[in-house]
């Protein structure tokens, strides 16, 4: 009698069911960034002063588009991969629960929120009398990070999770801890995304601590956008935002467009209601599943990098 073999899918095949799991908004996104990185890279686009999120131009100029432009443009290869993998779990675990509309809403209300965030702080630094700091208004930043940040503070309050794993030698208060490992650990999150379906036993995250962390660990990094980010994630957890937000009719409503009848219909849409159309995905993670898929872990390294430049 020949024995039972048992094979387990390739790399590939685990990386296909990985992102065919990805919901619509999520993947959207991550396909968005992607793309704008790589024309940059083919045409030699390299003007971000252009685009960056720059307090003094926004000001001055009353350039808003930058609230929104700079959040789809990284600077490098690392920083547009590296938010990427660790915006995709983040986001996905988000429009589980939400909605894709609903997602796709508050991501555009994070990133508003946060570059109103960052230009009201730059400012008042800049004219504090007691410790003027003026390059805060001139400076050039751009990347996902910041909306990844306010992200990872709503989705630490909406898991419940109380406290998290710091490489499973101690806990932390969930609230404070936002941790990523640095880029030394970069071989041992690679092995993790090879061996893992998903992205959930890379690196462990939470809000305040990642943003100190990284100021020592590596360079051009935003402190200002991060700090903005949390904030706004803050905000919205304890209802600040609340009036701006819209009712379930509201997205309803966008999900019976006819325009956007082939967008609703495909398997990786989820309704604000919480279903699929397909009804292939979930709409939350399962609060009895066993810790270490509820430690959500994320692959972050140098993700947080941001590109800082005064302008010219």
């Amino acid at each position: 009698m020949s024995p039972n073999i048992i094979t387990e899918a390739g790399v590939s095949t685990r990386l296909n069911q990985w992102w065919s799991s990805t919901p619509f908004i999520t993947s959207g996104v991550t396909i968005i960034c992607a793309a704008i990185y790589l024309v940059c890279l083919l045409v030699g686009y390299d003007s971000y002063a252009e685009i960056c999120f720059l307090p003094s131009a926004v000001a001055s100029h009353f350039q808003v588009y930058r609230f929104y432009t700079s959040v789809l443009f990284h600077g490098s290869l690392l920083h547009v991969l590296f938010n990427m993998l660790t915006f995709v779990p983040l986001g996905t675990e988000l429009e589980r629960i939400m909605g894709s509309v609903r997602l796709l809403f508050l991501m555009f209300l994070l990133a508003t929120t946060n570059a109103i965030f960052h230009l009201i702080v730059a400012f008042l630094v800049d004219y504090n009398p007691l410790y003027h700091v003026s390059y805060l208004v001139d400076e050039c930043s751009i990347g996902f990070s910041g909306v990844i940040f306010s992200m990872i503070v709503i989705e630490t309050s909406l898991s419940g999770v109380q406290y998290r794993s710091v490489f499973g030698l101690f806990n932390v208060p969930a609230k404070w801890y936002s941790f990523y490992a640095p880029v030394e650990f970069l071989p041992y999150s690679l092995l993790c995304l090879i061996i893992q379906q998903y992205l959930y036993l890379c690196i462990v995250r939470y809000a305040w601590i990642l943003l100190i962390l990284f100021q020592f660990l590596a360079s051009n990094v935003s402190l200002l956008g991060h700090l903005s980010g949390i904030l706004s994630g803050f905000a919205y957890t304890y209802g600040l935002f609340n009036y701006l937000l819209p009712g379930p009719s509201f997205y309803s409503s966008i999900e019976g467009l006819s325009m956007l009848s082939v967008c609703v219909r495909r398997p990786g849409f989820i309704l604000c209601t919480g279903g699929t159309t397909y009804g292939q995905l979930p709409t939350h993670s399962n609060m009895s599943t066993p810790p270490r898929y509820r430690f959500h872990i994320y692959f972050y390294c140098f993700a947080v990098q941001e590109s800082n430049e005064s302008s010219s």
